[in-house]
């Protein structure tokens, strides 16, 4: 008898397993097809892009499965108690932790994606440019944290750009440099286009010796960095983007995500992640910062519950303009010196936020793209695109490192200066008006989710 029951319970916990297994491929096949379809329509329908599920690939699944997944050992316990307690609750307890199972299963392949096993050279097809690295390097050493991260940021680039051309109509202008001192890059610009005034993406691969006033920086965040006759072997690379609408109820949105190596006297190497995604509107709409913000919460969450508040926080304290008592906008998230809890889960990280890009900007920029403006909406744009001038010239890290850095080239540095910008004297809003309002929310940050 209890041969018989622990059989049978046996086959409905694999039928079980079989069917969620069945169901939950039948989903994302479905979630596959219906990306595939919009990606590869000119005009994706707003009502689409404002959904949280096409923010990051599969989120509602792998945001379930992290939660879950640290609860099995427990449920493994629970299981035994019910098979005392009778075969009804035993099956359904079994069951349960089935459902728990598989979604734990599927979190555990986020280090390893489809898209990192595919052909390097197939993918590099897709791309604005051949990649700064050589194909053949690339391929040599795919499982490299370097390799694996100028892939990222060619990918990203190439999505961003053709996404923004489709909006524009438009052609970014794709312009190859190198860096004498080991490297180069790749600047991709659109400018005096129908809806962006000026758009850059670039992408950076540098490596050489760090200078002392860049060593000198990075020790002031901390940084413990022992060179071997005065000199360190760094190798940096990242995407960086700026784009600048024409309408000033289109927000100026911003993205950063990067990787530092540098390889100390006893040969053994230090490395760390940062970046981030920050919007500048010139108006303030909450339904706006709530689409922003709730993209940006959902690619965190995958990772740890505490990244999106930790990483809020820290937008907001970097990107304030303080000799303005400002921030330059309503903040995203922002981190830095990112090296734990593994390089794996790191770079998985990086990536998540790095695939939010075009869901968390786009809905916005087709909900504004035809609003109507008057001049002196237009004119309140240009004095805040000089604050956004200020800030990147006085305080942005990333500027400061290129403009410390031998052989770093000026025109992709200084590429997130808008086209147009505007200081009037003494410049202070009428009490009451929507710009007042959007001065509060920079003198006073607030929560959006």
């Amino acid at each position: 008898m209890a041969t018989t029951f622990l059989y049978s319970i046996h086959r409905t916990a694999c039928r079980s397993r079989q069917y969620f297994i069945s169901q939950s491929n039948r989903i994302n096949n479905a979630m596959d097809s219906h990306l595939a379809f919009h990606r590869n329509t000119s005009l994706v329908p707003l009502s689409f892009l404002s959904q949280a599920k096409w923010s990051t690939k599969g989120a509602g699944v792998k945001y379930t499965s992290y939660w879950t997944a640290g609860k099995s050992t427990a449920g493994r316990s629970r299981r035994g108690a019910l098979l005392l307690a009778g075969a009804a609750a035993a099956v359904a307890g079994f069951v349960a932790s089935v459902c728990h199972f598989q979604r734990a299963e599927m979190a555990s392949r986020i280090p390893k994606t489809d898209e990192e096993e595919k052909d390097i050279a197939e993918k590099c097809k897709a791309f604005m440019s051949p990649p700064v690295t050589d194909i053949k390097v690339l391929q040599q050493r795919r499982g490299e944290m370097c390799t694996r991260m100028e892939m990222l940021i060619m990918e990203t680039q190439a999505e961003f750009c053709k996404v923004l051309e489709k909006v524009d109509g438009g052609t970014f202008k794709v312009d190859r440099w190198e860096r004498k001192e080991g490297g180069g890059g790749i600047s991709c610009v659109l400018q005096d286009g129908k809806v962006f005034e000026k758009a850059g993406v670039n992408v950076s691969v540098v490596f050489g010796n760090l200078t002392e006033e860049a060593a000198k920086q990075m020790r002031s965040r901390g940084k413990v960095l022992k060179g071997k006759n005065g000199k360190l072997p760094f190798c940096a690379m990242g995407v960086s983007s700026v784009i600048h609408p024409k309408n000033p109820h289109i927000p100026t949105v911003h993205f950063n995500y990067r990787y530092f190596e540098i390889e100390e006297e006893d040969g053994s190497k230090q490395w760390w992640f940062g970046g981030g995604t920050d919007l500048t509107p010139m108006y303030v709409s909450d339904e706006d910062a709530a689409i922003f913000h709730r993209t940006l919460k959902g690619a965190c969450d995958k990772h740890h519950p505490q990244y999106y508040p930790n990483f809020k926080k820290w937008c907001d304290r970097y990107f304030y303009i303080r000799h303005r008592g400002e921030t330059r906008g309503i903040g995203g998230i922002f981190f830095d010196d990112l090296d734990s809890p593994s390089q794996e889960e790191a770079f998985s990280f990086v990536r998540s936020c790095a695939q939010t890009v075009v869901p968390c900007y786009l809905p916005i920029v087709w909900k504004h793209l035809n609003d109507p403006f008057t001049p002196e909406q237009k004119a309140w744009q240009q004095v805040r695109r000089g604050r956004y001038v200020e800030f990147n010239l006085v305080y942005d890290r990333g500027v400061k490192f290129g403009l410390a850095t031998p052989g770093s080239r000026i025109e992709s540095i200084l590429m997130s200066l808008p086209l147009t910008a505007r200081w009037e004297y003494m410049h202070e809003p009428a009490k009451g008006t929507q710009e007042a309002k959007m001065l509060e929310v920079l003198r006073n940050p607030k929560e959006w989710v």
